[in-house]
């Protein structure tokens, strides 16, 4: 059998690829908009080469040069390094372990007046940006009632919002959060998956979840970009989960999660084992990250980025992850992923060795 590496027709994705994720969709999330009209956002799929892609093209549909974007730091460094060349204003609103604080959004709204959204010359925010399960560096998941008070805000200030959620199939609870998505009651979610996650990140295959207008747009940049996703990958893809079926494949994240889940109790016994009294830290929830703070340190970076390295251990410093990220940060991140649990012991207790001299 041969197959065509490049059909206009496919620009979207393949059918029978996109009539799957749409099933799954709805099952997972059962979104308000699946029966509403293309002219009140229906919603709709298209297939993206990695969510990464997908993102960048909703960023450049949306964003002019001055406009006002909302986003919650620490953040996943390859969206600032999205968004900044766009020119935009990024605005941060303050989070903690349970994800952005619903009155620190009012409080950054409250500078405008909700009719102000209809007058382009005040120049609202145009979206509001979040990973809300696992965020990528903090571990931490928005919880289901500030996910109602945020889309509240939206619905007043009228902004859209942007939920990247790479980490939604990576929940350590069996009862996963509500999304923004299964509330979504106007057309003004934009929601982004990814399987690199929980199949393979070189497959470079995301899906772009949205208000039928919107997505078609998305689908333009991409006949005048890359074409379309690598035809071959979504085959292969598509067989993988029709020969899984819906049940195949949540057994599949299952059994992901679990590996994800004993990776995240090996690194916090190794943290409680060396880095206690060092430095302080809120375990994960989802996702495959540790965000640590390092008492009596101000500034982490050299810390992370030469002396770790020297001695074998990899991880991030922490001011990659904020807006201004010539600023000083106690912080760092650990990814869970792919050491085994003998490794983050030998980090840890290396890493704890290091503190202390520095201190």
């Amino acid at each position: 059998m041969t197959f065509l590496s490049w059909s206009s027709s496919n620009d979207k994705g393949i059918p029978e690829l996109l009539s799957w994720l749409k099933q799954l969709q709805v099952k997972l999330h059962n979104p308000p908009t699946i029966s509403y009209p293309t002219s009140q956002g229906q919603m709709d799929i298209c297939i993206t080469s990695g969510s990464q892609d997908g993102l960048c093209k909703v960023f450049e549909m949306i964003i002019n040069p001055g406009d006002n974007v909302l986003l919650n730091e620490p953040v996943y460094s390859g969206t600032l390094q999205a968004l900044k060349p766009l020119g935009c204003n990024i605005i941060n609103v303050a989070s903690d372990e349970y994800g952005i604080i619903p009155d620190s959004l009012k409080e950054v709204l409250s500078k405008w007046k909700p009719e102000d959204s209809k007058n382009p010359k005040k120049n609202t925010p145009k979206f509001l940006y979040t990973v809300p399960n696992g965020n990528n560096p903090t571990g931490n998941s928005l919880t289901s009632n500030r996910k109602k008070e945020i889309y509240e805000l939206a619905r007043k200030y009228d902004f859209l919002i942007i939920e990247d959620d790479p980490y939604y199939f990576l929940q350590f609870s069996k009862s996963w959060i509500p999304t923004f998505l299964s509330m979504d009651v106007d057309g003004r979610v934009i929601r982004a998956d990814s399987f690199s996650k929980v199949l393979s990140s070189g497959l470079r295959i995301g899906f772009i979840t949205g208000p039928k207008p919107l997505i078609e747009r998305v689908v333009l940049h991409t006949q005048v970009s890359n074409l379309h996703t690598s035809t071959f990958t979504q085959l292969l893809v598509s067989q993988l989960l029709h020969h899984w079926g819906e049940e195949g494949f949540l057994a599949h994240i299952e059994r992901v999660t679990d590996f994800y889940r004993n990776q995240k109790d090996a690194l916090l016994a190794a943290a409680n084992k060396w880095l206690s009294g060092l430095a302080e830290w809120h375990d994960p929830i989802a996702g495959m990250f540790l965000w640590v703070k390092i008492k009596g340190i101000s500034d982490v970076k050299q810390l992370i980025e030469e002396k770790a390295i020297k001695k074998e251990i990899l991880m991030l410093p922490g001011n990659v992850f904020y807006i201004d990220s010539s600023a000083p940060s106690p912080y760092f991140r650990a990814s869970f992923s792919l050491a085994s649990p003998e490794q983050m012991d030998v980090a840890f207790q290396r890493l704890a060795q290091l503190i202390k001299e520095s201190l």
